[in-house]
């Protein structure tokens, strides 16, 4: 399954730290990430993350259309609730998760449910939903 790492800049350390302790249902899968959490995660762990554009300057639109397209299985989005202003790029990713029924975990307690439960093999049902034709992106 292919995972997707966003966070504000206050919540960095933390997704590092989640990816650190969860590295080995991580390395399973296909990561990806928005450019600074990822090489954050990649330098933190060791593990491949594909790299997209900064969130403010594309990524989360990067991110956005690997959803429509049925490309990413999980999304992992550490948001700072102290964040005063409209996120439009946040709300853009949360909007396309619900429309298209990808998980996603806005705090850590979430991701901790769903990587478990991905562990688990509770997430499997993505699988039947991808059409055969439609195969994830290569990295």
């Amino acid at each position: 399954m292919t995972i997707a790492l966003m966070s504000h800049d206050r919540k960095k350390e933390l997704m590092v730290q989640f990816c650190t302790a969860y590295s080995a249902i991580f390395a399973k899968h296909t990561i990806c990430a928005t450019n600074a959490t990822g090489r954050l995660v990649q330098e933190a762990t060791g593990q491949k993350v594909h790299l997209f554009l900064p969130g403010g300057q594309g990524g989360a639109q990067q991110i956005g259309a690997r959803i429509a397209y049925n490309e990413i299985d999980l999304v992992l989005l550490f948001a700072d609730p102290q964040i005063e202003t409209d996120d439009a790029d946040l709300h853009y990713v949360l909007q396309l998760c619900d429309q298209y029924s990808v998980p996603c975990a806005t705090n850590i307690a979430t991701a901790e449910m769903l990587i478990l439960g991905l562990d688990r093999g509770d997430l499997d049902w993505r699988t039947v939903m991808k059409p055969q034709n439609n195969t994830p992106f290569t990295l």
